[in-house]
């Protein structure tokens, strides 16, 4: 089995496939969605209106709101962190597309992907039926808090079944019906689903560029002596995301560009072997990869400078 799009073989001739088309052959739409408690909540008219006269207002030139509970609390926080690591998963294992909530997967690791999304799942069912057992204790404090703003209207009788986590795979493909029905409108939508590929490989490719540049300018700033000339203390996440972002890389690629190809490549071979305590033991080794470092950093600015500038940005993003 091939361990990467590099190694596999491109949809059609090799000769005439773009970076769109095995980008399109070789990877399938994504999208993550979220069922979440809302915790805040606007004040009514008449406790707005209450809320201005103490500042002398009027109440329609007020926005307020108050928080239903404190989602400080750690059994809150378990759960919320659970759909911070779905969300930094999701977006680690696939590529941008240009439509809101909507990512680009390998179809090889679509089987991996639903594994690991149903093992968030089943990690949200825990500490959602946690955070129920603190329920009544939450609202006790929300009651204290919130004086004569508190409602018990405002509040579920349970927290279960409020919170989840779920995943699908929409088609981004023209409907093959409208090849009989309607072949113009169908080749219109074959030639806006092509657009949306070849926006999808330059989002790709600036991802790509953006992130390896903040990795590399972030350990080559910690290698670097301070201006006391003391070494600087540095995480070993500096050098383990720069092998995390390789191994996505190697994952993800889609031959779009040989010059980010051959930069990610020299920036493998200089740390090739590194390890972050060797880095802290070895002033030579930190010296020698500062500077290579340095090297790849400014053949990454120019990369960056020298990119036409793309409509690639006219529809924000959303995730989630």
């Amino acid at each position: 089995m091939p361990n990467s799009l590099l190694d596999e073989p491109a949809t059609g001739s090799s000769h005439t496939s773009t970076p769109a088309d095995r980008m399109r052959g070789s990877m399938a739409a994504v999208k993550l969605s979220f069922t979440w408690l809302g915790t805040r909540k606007t004040l009514t008219v008449e406790q707005k209106n209450q809320a201005a006269d103490s500042f002398g207002a009027e109440g329609k030139f007020l926005s307020a709101g108050k928080k239903l509970l404190d989602t400080s609390h750690p059994a809150f926080k378990a759960v919320t962190a659970i759909k911070g690591r779905c969300l930094s998963y999701w977006r680690a294992v696939s590529l941008p597309y240009p439509e809101p909530g909507i990512r680009l997967i390998s179809q090889r690791t679509i089987g991996d992907f639903d594994r690991q999304v149903s093992e968030f799942r089943d990690e949200l069912t825990d500490a959602v039926e946690a955070l129920d057992r603190q329920y009544e204790d939450l609202r006790s404090a929300a009651r204290r808090r919130l004086g004569n703003l508190y409602d018990p209207r405002d509040y579920p009788p349970t927290l279960l079944g409020l919170f989840g986590i779920e995943h699908e795979y929409p088609s981004v493909e023209p409907p093959d019906y409208l090849r009989q029905l309607n072949p113009d409108l169908y080749e219109q939508e074959c030639r806006r689903v092509q657009a949306r590929f070849d926006e999808a490989v330059q989002l790709a490719e600036q991802a790509f560029l953006d992130e390896l540049s903040k990795l590399v300018e972030h350990l080559g700033e910690r290698l670097s002596g301070g201006a006391d000339g003391k070494q600087k203390v540095f995480r070993d996440t500096a050098v383990t995301n720069l092998t995390e972002f390789f191994e996505r890389f190697r994952s993800l690629n889609v031959r779009s560009n040989d010059q980010l190809d051959d930069l990610v490549q020299r920036a493998q071979r200089v740390m090739n072997g590194v390890e972050p305590q060797q880095l802290r033991d070895n002033a030579p080794l930190r010296q020698r990869l500062a500077s290579q470092l340095s090297s790849v950093q400014s053949a990454l600015d120019g990369l960056m400078v020298d990119r036409p500038r793309r409509n690639i940005l006219r529809r924000p993003q959303q995730e989630g």
